[in-house]
């Protein structure tokens, strides 16, 4: 009898997921130019050729991180129960998940990055993902409208705008930390600051959609 196929080869979902996981750590430590396949199989327990067969290729293999990296910030969006809170907390929530999983998931940022020197040509075209971001919008806009209709949030408030800004404040702190550490003269990533800058973000986004002065 031959020499039995290791269960690997007979679980393509666990197999493609292996191999995602490696070629997110690749990418995201040496970007798209400097990944190789070769480490990518080597982490990932695949050969080469499984590698190419499942995504047909390092740029493929790339899009493939991409979209799997903002189809999981989006499903953790979706799990926070937001409509389950009131306006006021939904927005809390929301401003820290996204800054926790910031901090939790470093190698988004360089992904995100990377992505964007690319021109995003990775995932322009991608629908499922234009899908994902609609969603995402249109829960913001259901708690603003909500936080409007109950008279604590403003009614002109632009739900796209506002998820722009929930992400930026975020990420370019993180993505500028050992820049800014630098230039301000502290350490961006002490306890202290990290906790810092997470009421700092909060409250900057509940004043600008709080309906007057912020009370508290």
């Amino acid at each position: 009898m031959g020499e039995k196929m290791p269960f690997r080869s007979r679980n393509p979902e666990a197999t493609k997921a292996d191999i995602l996981a490696a070629a997110r750590s690749e990418f995201a430590k040496a970007g798209l130019g400097g990944a190789r396949v070769d480490k990518i199989a080597e982490q990932s327990g695949a050969n080469k050729r499984m590698i190419y067969h499942y995504f047909g290729g390092k740029e493929q293999l790339f899009a493939a991180v991409v979209e799997d990296a903002y189809t999981h910030i989006r499903s953790g969006e979706r799990e926070l129960g937001l409509d389950e809170l009131s306006p006021t907390e939904a927005i809390c929530r929301l401003v820290e998940f996204t800054w926790r999983y910031y901090l939790e998931n470093p190698e988004f940022i360089t992904l995100v990055n990377s992505e964007n020197l690319h021109l995003a040509k990775h995932i322009s075209g991608n629908r499922q993902l234009r899908k994902l971001q609609k969603n995402y919008v249109d829960s913001v806009a259901a708690i603003l409208e909500r936080g409007a209709a109950q008279g604590v949030f403003r009614k002109d408030i632009d739900a796209a705008q506002l998820c722009i800004t929930i992400a930026a404040i975020g990420f370019y702190y993180l993505n500028n930390r050992h820049t800014g550490g630098v230039l301000f003269g502290f350490n961006f990533a002490s306890r202290e600051a990290l906790a810092a800058r997470l009421k700092f973000n909060t409250d900057t986004i509940l004043r600008l959609v709080a309906v007057g002065p912020m009370l508290g």
